[in-house]
């Protein structure tokens, strides 16, 4: 018996991890523009119609002949100061896992883009998503003009799913022996 009991909370440990990391969500900055100062993309607009979480992961999608992204204070964000950046990334392809609650500030170092607009404000203002029926993520995605949005990812209600049969399967062992 006792055995059965720290086998089924190790089941529900494994679950609560699961189903935590699935409800992140990726983001493409600029949705299909990408990270870019061509075609006149509004990262204040882009942002404002998303809501981002603890756990979300923010990729930047660029020429990294022609851009880079520098995460920054709210000072240098304001101003384009981007002498002391910290932190920067310069693959082309950068994601970033948000970890914390509040404002992340990134803009393009290369001379003249901030000042043109290619910088983000990243304001993550509620905790991750629990993991109750009632928290499971909306499927109304509304979008900016001119940017059109990710299509939604269905990997977490088949995760859930799946963890739901591997749990039964596992109780249902258990139960039996």
């Amino acid at each position: 018996m006792a055995f059965m009991i720290r086998a089924l909370a190790v089941v529900v440990a494994m679950m609560a991890v699961v189903l935590q990391v699935s409800y992140a969500t990726e983001y493409k900055v600029g949705d299909s523009a990408g990270w870019t100062t061509i075609g006149n993309v509004n990262y204040k607009e882009w942002a404002a119609t998303k809501t981002f979480r603890v756990g979300d992961v923010i990729k930047f999608t660029y020429n990294a002949q022609f851009h880079n992204v520098l995460r920054v204070t709210h000072a240098m964000y304001r101003s384009c100061n981007v002498s002391v950046p910290l932190e920067s990334f310069s693959t082309g392809n950068d994601s970033i896992t948000i970890k914390t609650k509040g404002h992340h500030f990134f803009v393009c170092g290369v001379p003249g883009h901030c000042q043109s607009g290619q910088k983000v404000d990243i304001n993550v203002r509620n905790a991750p998503i629990a993991a109750t029926p009632s928290a499971l993520p909306s499927p109304t995605t509304i979008t900016a003009a001119k940017t059109p949005a990710p299509s939604p990812n269905m990997a977490a209600p088949h995760k859930i799913a799946l963890l739901g049969l591997i749990t039964i399967a596992t109780l249902a062992f258990f139960a039996s022996g």
